[in-house]
C-alpha cells in the first residue's frame, strides 16, 4: 500500500521544478506514462476537466473548454479548444500562460468571443487577430444579443446593506461592522455582489454599460453558483429574462424564494413573471421552519421557492425556467414551469418525471424540451412535450449533464462521465419509441484511462430495515480476486439530498479507493432523489433516523460476503456524510474500525447559529433549537442530553428531534480511530465543527488526526491541497482497515 502512496509517475504534472525568476511553462494536457495501472492522487490531477462547451449555429463545429492542473506551480489553466462536431480537427487556440474561457460564437460563427483577464476578447476561428472588446472593471461573464447589437456583462458592484463601507481614513483596518445577516456567503464576506450590465456593441467595441438593477442591493446571478445559465435574451433582442432573489438581511438568510424578470432593453422596465402584479409578502418567524408559514400554504400558484434559469422558446412565443414550489427549501423538486406570453398561463411539463429537472433546452420548433434529471442513480436525457408527455432517451450506467440541440434538432449535444470516466462530450440521436443512439466525440483522457485498471462497478439492492428496497452501487477493487477477502468502506453521501448517482469527482473519487484495495459500498440512503418524493423528503428532521438505518443495511449487506473482512470496515463522508459520520461514531456499534468526516455538522444546536443559509438550518432542523424544546431546563434529567419529553416537542410525531440527536451528545459513546478534516474558510458548516470533533475524540484518549485547511472552503481546490488530502485519506485507513 505504501507504493501507491509513494508512486511516481514516469512524466508527472509539470514535472521540471520552475527556478527563482524563471517564467512558468504553459500549463497543459499531461501526455504521462504510468508505472503500472493503479490510479493515484497525481493520476487524478494529471487529468484534464472539460468545462462550457457549445456548437457553431451551423452545428458543424464544437468549442469547449479544457483546465489543466500543475502541483508544482499549485494552480489550474483553462483553455479554449475547437474540432469539428464530430471530435476531428482537434486544435488548441489558447496559447501562453493565461487561462480563457466561456467562448462562444459569434459572427454567425465567424469569430470567438471569450474572457481573459477579467475582459471581453474575440479571435478568428484559427486563434488569430484577437482584439479585446471591454475596458473597465472586470467581467465575469457575458452574453451578446441574437441580433449581436448588445451584449450583458456580469459585474460586481458594492453590497453594504450588511456590512458596513470602510472608514476612508482607515483603509488598512481589516475589522468589519456588521448590521445584518447575509454578510458571508460560502467561502466569502459579502463586500459586493453581481449585477447583470447591458452594453452597446458596434461589432469592434462594448460601449458603456448599463446596470439593469441599478441601485437595487440584490444579486443577479445569485451566489455562491449562479453564472450565465441565470439569464438570457429573446430572440428578437429587445427582453431580457434574469433570476433574482429581491431580499437582503434576515429575509435573504431565510428564503430560498427567487423569480423570473423581464426586463424591456427600450423602455428600461422590468416586471416579475412569478408573482400576481400588487403581491405582498406574508410575514414569516425567522426562527421556524418556512414549511409551516403561510406562503407555503398558498393557495395560488405564487412560485414560492427557487425559480431560475430562464430560457425563451426559439419562436419566442414562450417561457421556461426551472421551478420549486416551496419557499426555504432547497432540495424541493425543480419543476420545468413554461409560461405562454400570450395568455399569462404558467403550466409545468414535468410532472410525469417524480425527480428534478437539472437542466433544459428547447427543441428548435418550439413545441418540445429536452431535460436531465436523476431516476434510479442516473442521470438520463428525457424530452417532453407542451403536454407533458415525458419519455426517456438515454439508457446504461451513465450520469448525462448538460443538453444542447444543435440545428434542425435531429442531435443533441451532452456531456456525459460516470464513476468509471470523467467527463467528455458526446452525440445523442433521439430514435422514435427507443433509445437514442451515443456517439462520443471527446476523449480527453483515454490516454490515462487505458493505462488503468479500473474496479468494476455494480448495482446492489439492500432490503432495509422498514421493508423497503435501496440501490446501492458497489466498486470493487482493480484485480479483484473473489477467493481474497478485503476491507470494505461505507460511502456516506452528502447534500443531504444530492444523489449518489454515476458521478466522476476528483477528490471523493471511488476508482482511486478500489485501487487502493478497497471495497465501496455506496448507498442511495433515504433522503437522495430518483426514487420519489416521498423517500426524497424522509430526512427532513430526520437526520439521525431511517437514513442513518438505510446506511447500516448497506454495510450489513455487504460484510456477508465471502469476501469482504467484516473486521476491517470503514466509514468516510463529506458535508452530509460528515454529519453521518460523526453520528454513527456514537452508533455503529462496533462494526467500523476507522472513520472519516469532512466538512461535517458535529453539533446541530451551534450549527443553527453559525450558518448562513438559514433557510437550509431552519428547513432541516425544524426551526431554532429553543423552539424545539432543546432549552436548559431538559437537562433535569441529570444526563447531557434532554429528558424524552423534549425530544417529542416537534410538529410531526415519531420523528427525530435533530437538536436532542446532535453527534456531539454521544461523544461518550465513541471507541474508534477517527480523521476530522475542514475548511476554515467553509461558511456553511464552519470549521469550528471539524475543530470540536477532533477535540472532542482526543479528550476521550480516543486515536485522531485533524486535516485543517485555512485557504479552502466546503471543497479542496488547490492542487497540492488536493493530494495532501488523498494521502492523509489513505494513510488512515491504511493504519487502521490493513
Amino acid at each position: 500500500m505504501n507504493s501507491l502512496l509513494t508512486m511516481t509517475l514516469a512524466a508527472t504534472i509539470a514535472a521540471t521544478p520552475i527556478a527563482e525568476g524563471q517564467a512558468a511553462e504553459p500549463i497543459g494536457k499531461h501526455q504521462i506514462t504510468l508505472e503500472n495501472d493503479r490510479m493515484t492522487p497525481e493520476v487524478l490531477w494529471a487529468m484534464g476537466r472539460i468545462g462550457s462547451h457549445e456548437a457553431s449555429p451551423d452545428g458543424r463545429q464544437l468549442l469547449y473548454t479544457v483546465s489543466y492542473y500543475s502541483v508544482e506551480q499549485n494552480k489550474s489553466r483553462t483553455v479554449i479548444c475547437l474540432s469539428d462536431i464530430s471530435g476531428e480537427n482537434l486544435r488548441q487556440l489558447t496559447q501562453g500562460t493565461k487561462s480563457e474561457s466561456e467562448p462562444a460564437f459569434i459572427e454567425g460563427g465567424r469569430r470567438i468571443a471569450f474572457l481573459t483577464g477579467g475582459q471581453v476578447w474575440s479571435m478568428n476561428l484559427d486563434g488569430s487577430d484577437r482584439r479585446q472588446l471591454t475596458q473597465g472593471e472586470p467581467v465575469a461573464g457575458f452574453k451578446f444579443s441574437p441580433d449581436e447589437t448588445r451584449v450583458i456583462l456580469i459585474r460586481e458592484v458594492p453590497q453594504t446593506t450588511s456590512i458596513q463601507p470602510k472608514e476612508k481614513d482607515l483603509p488598512l483596518a481589516s475589522g468589519m461592522v456588521i448590521d445584518d445577516m447575509n454578510y458571508k456567503h460560502w467561502d466569502q464576506f459579502v463586500t459586493a455582489i453581481p449585477h447583470i450590465f447591458v452594453a452597446p456593441f458596434d461589432g469592434e467595441k462594448v460601449g458603456a454599460a448599463k446596470d439593469i438593477l441599478e441601485g437595487e442591493p440584490y444579486e443577479c446571478p445569485m451566489l455562491p453558483f449562479g453564472g450565465t445559465e441565470q439569464f438570457c435574451w429573446s430572440p428578437d433582442s429587445k427582453q431580457i429574462a434574469y433570476t433574482s432573489r429581491k431580499k437582503t438581511g434576515v429575509a435573504y438568510a431565510i428564503s430560498t424564494d427567487s423569480d423570473i424578470y423581464l426586463y424591456d432593453v427600450e423602455a428600461g422596465t422590468t416586471r416579475n413573471l412569478c408573482k400576481p402584479e400588487g403581491y405582498r409578502e406574508p410575514a414569516s418567524d425567522a426562527t421556524e421552519s418556512l414549511q409551516w408559514q403561510p406562503k407555503n400554504k398558498a393557495t395560488e400558484d405564487i412560485n414560492a421557492g427557487y425559480d431560475q434559469n430562464p430560457q425563451f422558446s426559439p419562436d419566442g412565443k414562450w417561457i421556461a425556467w426551472q421551478s420549486m414550489e416551496r419557499d426555504g427549501y432547497e432540495s424541493d423538486r425543480n419543476r420545468l414551469c413554461v409560461l405562454d406570453f400570450s395568455t399569462g398561463v404558467k403550466q409545468y411539463v414535468t410532472e410525469q418525471f417524480e425527480s428534478s429537472v437539472e437542466g433544459f433546452a428547447w427543441a428548435p420548433d418550439s413545441k418540445s424540451l429536452y431535460f436531465t434529471g436523476v431516476w434510479h442513480a442516473r442521470q438520463m436525457v428525457y424530452a417532453t412535450n407542451l403536454k407533458g408527455e415525458v419519455r426517456c432517451l438515454t439508457s446504461g450506467d451513465y450520469d448525462y449533464g448538460s443538453v444542447q440541440v444543435l440545428p434542425g434538432g435531429r442531435q443533441l449535444l451532452v456531456e456525459r462521465h460516470s464513476m468509471s470516466a470523467p467527463s467528455d462530450l458526446y452525440l445523442l440521436t433521439p430514435v422514435k419509441n427507443k433509445v437514442g443512439v451515443v456517439k462520443q466525440i471527446t476523449h480527453e483522457n483515454d490516454h490515462i484511462l487505458s493505462q488503468l485498471c479500473l474496479g468494476e462497478v455494480k448495482e446492489r439492492w439492500v432490503k432495509t430495515t422498514d421493508g423497503k428496497e435501496e440501490l446501492c452501487w458497489v466498486i470493487y477493487p482493480s484485480h479483484f480476486d473473489p477467493t481474497k477477502k478485503y476491507p470494505a468502506l461505507l460511502f456516506c453521501e452528502g447534500g443531504p439530498q444530492s444523489p449518489v448517482s454515476q458521478f466522476w469527482s476528483y477528490r471523493w473519487n471511488f476508482q482511486i479507493m478500489a485501487a487502493h484495495g478497497y471495497i465501496v459500498i455506496a448507498p442511495n440512503r433515504r433522503g437522495l432523489p430518483g426514487f420519489g418524493q416521498e423517500w426524497l423528503e424522509q430526512i427532513s428532521g430526520d437526520y439521525s433516523g431511517q437514513c442513518m438505518q438505510d446506511y447500516l443495511s448497506a454495510i450489513d449487506d455487504l460484510k456477508q460476503e465471502t469476501y469482504v473482512d467484516a473486521d476491517r470496515l470503514g466509514c468516510v463522508g463529506a458535508s452530509f456524510g460528515g454529519y453521518s459520520v460523526y453520528w454513527l461514531a456514537g452508533h455503529h456499534d462496533k462494526r467500523f474500525k476507522a472513520f472519516i468526516a469532512h466538512d461535517g455538522i458535529f453539533n446541530t444546536q451551534q450549527q443553527y447559529l453559525e450558518t448562513e443559509e438559514m433557510w437550509f438550518a431552519n428547513w432541516d432542523l425544524k426551526g431554532a433549537p429553543w423552539r424545539r424544546g432543546f432549552t436548559a431546563s431538559t437537562q433535569a434529567n441529570g444526563t447531557n442530553r434532554p429528558s424524552s419529553s423534549a425530544s417529542q416537542l416537534i410538529e410531526e410525531p415519531g420523528k427525530h428531534n435533530a437538536f436532542a440527536e446532535s453527534p456531539h451528545l454521544y461523544v461518550d459513546c465513541w471507541d474508534t480511530p477517527i480523521l476530522c478534516i475542514h475548511g476554515d474558510k467553509d461558511y456553511r458548516i464552519l470549521s469550528s465543527q471539524g475543530q470540536s470533533a477532533f477535540n472532542a475524540a482526543r479528550l476521550r484518549g480516543i486515536p485522531a488526526q485533524l486535516l485543517l485547511y485555512p485557504d479552502e472552503n466546503h471543497w479542496v481546490l488547490k492542487p497540492q491541497n488536493g493530494i495532501l488530502w488523498q494521502r492523509t485519506f489513505f494513510r488512515w485507513l491504511e493504519k487502521w482497515l490493513q
